[in-house]
């Protein structure tokens, strides 16, 4: 590891020692805008949290035109089930696995954390020859790209912008999908706990997850759409009484874990022990290559007296679950391999009696958006919940004859002696929302290699992080 690789992970590690847990900025923010400070940089900050830092050209190339580098300050959340981690105050800790970076049982935060480390530790090398440049870092990018959608146009005075939020070292993104999601509440008619019945756990947990956009084509499982299975086995063959039910973490994370507690007739224990066995077994063998840590659990539980959902509404619930579209829907005609309309059956909450659904919808095409959002919503017309989905967020429309797109090949291919790849991504990025707002702004989007974000096995690449900077260090040379 060289001395530069080291100081940028030197910063990464003072930012993983902040607390970013999406919608949740406010110290990392305040972080940030002392950073700044300290470092004699003008720094101003907007109502959402959003923070901008100016840094001034090197001398002699003031009047260069203004690069904007940008990132999102927030991460996802997510840990196994036995880390005891605490995201609110606990550092995140790593731990090399040779040249792979990754955390102890927990997200890394790479996504987008590198991003801050690479762009300040740019501010301050006095080496690097840079024209003026604007540091933009946004909240909440993970969970509704809010930060993004509060920006206020005219903020930004560069038309240049680099967003270091890509991870795989040698591509280039020049496009992205817009998405919108769709939340659900059901609620059902609770109900007293029967004196001959027993509680039940059913526990699917385990699974690889992942990015609900970048990794949905691996067609990896789903913990609720698995769950749902199970109960509906069991629904066929007992009458069941949901108690409790929880599964999924975020809108953009494939769900690793879900669980629900039962209630069902003593007379019935073994047969529900054996039917989850039974289709445990079946599950397990479909996806043994993709979640081939997956393990679904059954165990009684102690007696409550809390109440219970009715029958009917336990079916109705179960049958809303099954319905609910996850996956690759269509592929794009236009590029080879790329997912062009997906879904994401994200999470199930159950609070003061209301059982929430969301779902997170992709795609590269407006009307196919339309389409699979009108899906999900009618897997919840039909259960007779209510149902509301979000304005989502625009696309990112590629311009494959840009300027900035013909340089950054150029440079890639005279420092490394190779192509790099350019493509459109099946997931949300912030620029397109930020092209939006800041008329004929040309947008590329890279970073170093990260694998697994948005779950405990992500993981990053620490020679990529060298090669991302002397990238960057001679793409900001060609504007001097």
């Amino acid at each position: 590891m060289n001395s530069r690789v080291k100081k940028i992970l030197d910063l990464f590690e003072e930012i993983k020692k902040v607390p970013r847990k999406s919608k949740n900025e406010a110290k990392i923010s305040q972080w940030l805008m002392d950073w700044a400070e300290k470092h004699g940089f003008e720094a101003e900050r907007d109502e959402v949290m959003n923070v901008l830092i100016k840094v001034p050209a090197t001398a002699g190339y003031e009047n260069k035109p203004v690069i904007v580098f940008q990132g999102h300050m927030d991460m996802v959340c997510e840990k196994t089930p036995e880390s005891r981690h605490d995201f609110s105050k606990d550092p995140i800790k790593h731990v090399y696995n040779g040249d792979w970076l990754k955390a102890d049982c927990t997200t890394l935060g790479a996504d987008n954390g590198i991003a801050l480390a690479i762009a300040l530790e740019l501010a301050t090398d006095k080496t690097v020859l840079h024209p003026p440049m604007e540091i933009l870092f946004t909240v909440d990018e993970e969970t509704g790209l809010t930060g993004a959608n509060a920006l206020k146009p005219g903020w930004l005075k560069g038309k240049v912008l680099l967003n270091l939020d890509s991870e795989d070292e040698g591509i280039f993104t020049v496009g992205c999908a817009g998405g919108r999601d769709t939340k659900i509440n059901f609620k059902p008619e609770w109900v007293k706990p029967c004196s001959e019945c027993k509680n039940v756990e059913i526990k699917v947990a385990g699974l690889s997850g992942g990015h609900s956009g970048v990794d949905i084509k691996l067609q990896r499982g789903n913990a609720n759409q698995i769950l749902a299975r199970i109960l509906d086995n069991l629904a066929a063959s007992c009458e069941l009484k949901i108690v409790s039910i929880d599964g999924g973490s975020a809108h953009n994370a494939i769900p690793r874990d879900a669980f629900s507690i039962i209630s069902v007739k003593k007379d019935d224990l073994a047969k529900v022990s054996d039917i989850v066995e039974k289709t445990a077994a079946k599950i397990k063998a479909e996806f043994k290559k993709t979640d081939p840590d997956m393990t679904i659990t059954v165990k009684e539980m102690k007696d409550l007296s809390d109440p219970v959902m009715s029958n009917a509404d336990s079916i109705k619930l179960i049958n809303m679950m099954m319905s609910m579209p996850h996956g690759v829907a269509a592929m794009s005609g236009d590029i080879e391999g790329l997912v062009e309309t997906s879904s994401n059956f994200a999470t199930v909450k159950m609070s003061e009696g209301v059982v929430s659904l969301l779902s997170s919808q992709r795609s590269s095409v407006a009307s196919r958006i339309e389409w699979i959002t009108r899906k999900v919503e009618k897997s919840a017309f039909v259960a007779d919940a209510e149902f509301k989905s979000g304005n989502g967020y625009p696309g990112w429309e590629p311009d494959m004859e840009s300027g900035l797109l013909a340089k950054c090949i150029s440079i890639y291919e005279k420092l490394y002696g190779t192509k790099p790849v350019v493509e459109v991504i099946h997931a949300g990025l912030e620029c397109g929302i930020i092209g939006s707002k800041n008329e004929g702004m040309e947008m590329i989007s890279y970073g170093p290699t990260i694998k697994n974000p948005h779950s405990p096995d992500e993981k990053m690449f620490v020679p990529s992080i060298e090669k991302i900077w002397d990238f960057t260090v001679e793409l900001l040379k060609s504007y001097c």
